[in-house]
């Protein structure tokens, strides 16, 4: 009996040896998938990646064109404003020959006094401007990225810089000489991302903004043609401005999401009142420098008198998507405050449940007190 059990598990052991492996589609797909992993230059893994972010709702900043990771930060979103339909979209011959406007938000507010003196003194001109037009500076420069228009650079005290036709080069140094004056400076890689780059050119008839791009008239003067656009970057300024306070709200939506699912479940929420009078303080500063501080609700008073600036200005607006994006982020508004209301009357009347039990234990000791006093 054992040397035949024996027999039966060498028979069985040479059998399995021989029996071939049936290697299937699925099979083959895994073996891809678990292969080496390419690069990130690829398009695959690129398209894969996005993929596996919204699955796992999990977000990698970015900075310029690369991608990199850093645990426990989130990117901000993808761009914001209202961008023209691929058939509104000029041909890609016509991109090469058009000129770029590029504006950033580099920092709650720019310095302007100290900013102009070292400009001036490394040979830059500055363009004077109307008296109404206030914490404004404009700069012209030589250094031009293509030689059918002038350079041009419009610093707004709000902290936002537009660069009209500038190279490379000259804006990437204007930046850097721009950390010095920045008060409140943002995250490099925020200023990047949450950029606004509109095409222009040079053309005939008035200027106006059509299917996506600036056309400036050849005819205008220089002064009026820096007004018109002047009027161009203070759409283009509020544009940026906002998306960072897009980003700022979106950063404190995340800090109190898990608030209301801890309500839903019954669990107990982990704040203290510091802590909720602190997000209070956040939502009401984030609300104050949106409604009360920038020109988002109002047409600046410059354009009252200046029927065609102000045509201009608020197309570009319109174009941005401005006032939708204002509303979306009061609406936005509202809801947190009403939250932050919820928990400091939660936190209220925690305190004062404490405080009663409190009033309620000392008159029990007191009773117990006197009830010795009489026993003994």
């Amino acid at each position: 009996m054992l040397l035949r059990m024996m027999w039966s598990r060498l028979g069985a052991q040479r059998v399995s040896e021989k029996t071939p492996a049936f290697i299937t589609a699925s099979n083959i797909v895994c073996q891809r998938f678990e292969s080496k992993p390419r690069t990130l230059s690829g398009p695959w893994i690129f398209t894969r990646t996005l993929h596996q972010q919204h699955l796992h709702k999990k977000h990698t900043p970015s900075a310029f064109t690369g991608a990199t990771s850093v645990p426990g930060k989130r990117a901000p979103k993808g761009p914001r404003t209202k961008q023209p339909s691929r058939a509104n979209q000029p041909s890609l011959i016509e991109d090469k020959d058009m000129m770029q406007c590029i504006a950033f938000a580099t920092a709650d507010q720019y310095h302007l006094p100290t900013l102009s003196q070292a400009l001036i003194s490394q040979g830059f001109q500055e363009v004077d401007l109307p008296r109404d037009a206030s914490n404004v500076l404009v700069i012209s420069t030589d250094r031009t990225a293509k030689p059918d228009d002038s350079a041009l650079i419009v610093f707004f005290r709000e902290g936002s810089v537009v660069f009209w036709n500038v190279e490379e080069k000259m804006m990437k140094s204007i930046l850097r000489l721009l950390e010095h004056h920045e008060i409140q400076p943002y995250e490099v890689a925020l200023v990047h991302w949450e950029n606004e780059e509109i095409n222009y050119t040079v053309g005939e008839g008035n200027t106006k903004l059509e299917r996506g791009t600036f056309i400036l008239s050849d005819e205008t003067d220089r002064q009026e043609a820096v007004l018109e656009k002047f009027a161009f970057s203070n759409a283009l300024c509020l544009s940026v401005k906002l998306a960072i306070w897009e980003v700022a709200l979106d950063d404190f939506v995340e800090s109190i999401q898990s608030i209301p699912e801890s309500l839903k479940s019954g669990k107990r929420v982990k704040l203290s009142s510091a802590e909720v009078m602190q997000k209070i303080g956040e939502l009401f500063t984030l609300r104050h420098c949106i409604n009360l501080r920038s020109d988002l609700l109002l047409t600046p008073d410059f354009y009252w008198d200046r029927e065609n600036l102000e045509k201009l200005y608020d197309k570009t607006c319109r174009f941005l998507s401005i006032n939708r994006r204002v509303n979306v982020v009061n609406e936005k508004l509202e809801h947190c405050t009403q939250l932050t209301d919820l928990m400091r009357s939660h936190l209220s009347d925690k305190h004062s449940l404490r405080l009663e039990w409190m009033i309620v234990v000392l008159i029990t000791i007191e009773v117990m007190f006197e009830l010795a006093k009489m026993i003994f």
